[in-house]
């Protein structure tokens, strides 16, 4: 026995020697897989790890493309700068005119001022209550001037006896000043500014009548060109064009002089002849008074007329005012009060010919009025 177990012993080093050399290699395999292994490739059968993988790359496309796509119209708080990175010298300059345009328009629409519904007179809406508030008011002056200019007069004089069709005030605060350019507008398509032409022509204004039924109009033969057509003194320069209330929707690059539009607003209008200023302003616009009133006050613009005679038409509603014949006149009131609050003065009021409003007979009213405002509040 003892022989047996000295013989294994000393045959036991040969033995445990065999045996950790049979686990070296697993060892070392073991080893380099912890070490080696996260950085091999994953299998292609890994399942969820698979699908994690490919739903990160795609989620990123998307992102980029719609970056790529998206417009500069549809994202208006980038600046110019960032939009026209890759846009060639010529389409930049036109984009950012372009740019500037849509917001002078939305600015224009949205004014300075909103147009204010005034209430009813009385608790329900009442024909006779909302017209005889209108009348009242437009027969009643508001600025009493001891020295007017009367229809074909270019000399201020007392107001006379008599009521004529119109009236300007000559105070001397409201007349402009000898030493700067006095400028003139008429719209008018039946003659009946022939006298306001006459006056303000007189006191060596510059003047432009707009009239789009005038065959004799410059401009060409669209005749709505204001281009060259910078009147001198007591010159009357003659327009194919027409006032409007709307401003459009989109703009072309216009140059100085050339609105391409046979109409526009006040406000494009002086643009494109240069000016800052109409201090006389003759406008019988034939029923659609009430909304170019509208957008003068909404935009701003009548802070830059001094004078106005306009007639009102009451026999219908007027272009693109509806609603019942109560909303209609208590929309006149609102419009009426909105001139007021933009400065506007009544100075004269004379009644035409005829009493029907809204198609209705009535015997407190006329079916039109002319009336005078001097602008007291510039």
């Amino acid at each position: 026995m003892r022989a047996c177990a000295l013989r294994w012993g000393r045959g036991g080093l040969p033995l445990r020697s065999g045996i950790l050399l049979l686990l070296i290699p697993p060892f070392l395999l073991a080893l380099q897989l912890l070490v080696v292994g996260p950085r091999l490739p994953r299998v292609a059968g890994a399942g969820v790890e698979e699908q994690e993988i490919a739903f990160s790359v795609i989620s990123i496309e998307p992102e980029r493309n719609s970056r790529q796509q998206e417009s500069p119209s549809r994202r208006p708080g980038l600046k110019e700068e960032e939009e026209e990175v890759e846009v060639e010298d010529g389409e930049r300059r036109e984009g950012a005119r372009a740019y500037e345009d849509e917001n002078e328009m939305h600015s224009r629409q949205m004014g300075p001022r909103t147009l204010e519904v005034q209430p009813w007179v009385t608790d329900k809406p009442s024909f006779a209550a909302e017209l005889n508030r209108i009348i009242t008011y437009i027969t009643r002056p508001q600025l009493n001037c001891s020295r007017v200019l009367s229809p074909g007069q270019a000399q201020a004089s007392q107001p006379p006896a008599d009521s004529p069709h119109w009236l300007l005030c000559a105070e001397d605060w409201l007349l402009p000043a000898a030493d700067r350019l006095c400028v003139a507008y008429s719209f008018s398509m039946d003659g009946g500014d022939a006298h306001f032409l006459k006056t303000v022509s007189g006191l060596g204004c510059e003047v432009h009548s707009f009239d789009p039924s005038n065959s004799n109009a410059s401009g060409g033969p669209l005749g709505n060109s204001l281009a060259s057509n910078h009147g001198d003194g007591g010159v009357v320069s003659q327009h194919k064009m027409w006032l409007e209330w709307r401003a459009p929707r989109k703009r072309k690059q216009k140059t100085r002089g050339n609105l391409g539009s046979v109409s526009q607003t006040l406000a494009d209008i002086m643009a494109a002849l240069g000016h800052h200023t109409v201090h006389f302003l003759y406008a019988d616009l034939l029923s659609a008074e009430w909304r170019v009133f509208q957008n003068l006050i909404e935009s701003g613009t009548l802070q830059s007329v001094h004078h106005l005679v306009a007639t009102v038409h009451l026999q219908w509603a007027g272009f693109e005012v509806g609603g019942t014949n109560e909303e209609v006149l208590r929309y006149w009131f609102s419009v009426l009060l909105g001139l007021q609050a933009s400065g506007l003065k009544l100075v004269h009021s004379s009644a035409g010919e005829g009493h029907s409003v809204l198609k209705q007979t009535v015997t407190n009213g006329r079916s039109s009025y002319t009336l005078s405002w001097a602008n007291t509040g510039r």
